[in-house]
């Protein structure tokens, strides 16, 4: 694991008081355009996950704090797109990877607005699928729909798989 990961890991099993606000800080960071390139969330997100595992954290409030920090960010990232338009896309590091700004425009032509949830689940997509729904004129009452649907599914779904790791890892280390 990333070691800006394994701190954040360490510093949240010492200040689990924080535990609900963090989770809410790295969903935002891995949902916003422009951070989630540079911050690992995911992978804290999974780790975070596998410590639930243990009963040392509420797997609760990490799902509860983590879908609210995706909704912060991925909203944020819609209004950026629907306020400067593809004006956003020639700052960096966005106008570093235009085959990002590539791809999410062939999902969102073959899957239309259900590329928001997929987003949420995809390196690829996550750092401007958000501005492009806000730059494409979508709805916003649409783009919640979807939005909402795809932080909550994220939000639990891939804690889970950490926690699922965890507790698999847990079953095999008890046979020995």
């Amino acid at each position: 694991m990333h070691a800006f990961a394994e701190n954040i890991i360490a510093f949240i099993e010492q200040n689990q008081t924080w535990f609900p606000l963090i989770m809410v800080l790295f969903a935002t960071a891995e949902t916003t355009a422009f951070l989630s390139i540079l911050i690992p969330s995911t992978p804290v997100l999974a780790a975070v996950g596998a410590l639930a595992a243990t009963g040392a954290l509420s797997f609760w409030s990490l799902w509860i704090g983590a879908t609210i920090g995706a909704l912060i960010g991925s909203t944020f990232s819609y209004w950026l797109g629907w306020r400067y338009g593809t004006s956003v896309l020639k700052m960096r590091p966005l106008r570093d990877h235009p085959e990002m700004v590539e791809k999410t425009q062939a999902a969102f032509t073959k899957y239309g607005p259900a590329t928001i949830l997929i987003g949420h689940f995809t390196t690829i997509f996550r750092p401007v699928v958000f501005l492009m729904a806000g730059m494409s004129g979508m709805t916003f009452p649409r783009f919640m729909f979807w939005n909402g649907l795809g932080c909550v599914a994220w939000a639990f779904i891939i804690p889970k798989l950490g926690q699922f790791g965890g507790d698999l890892i847990g079953w095999i280390w008890s046979l020995f």
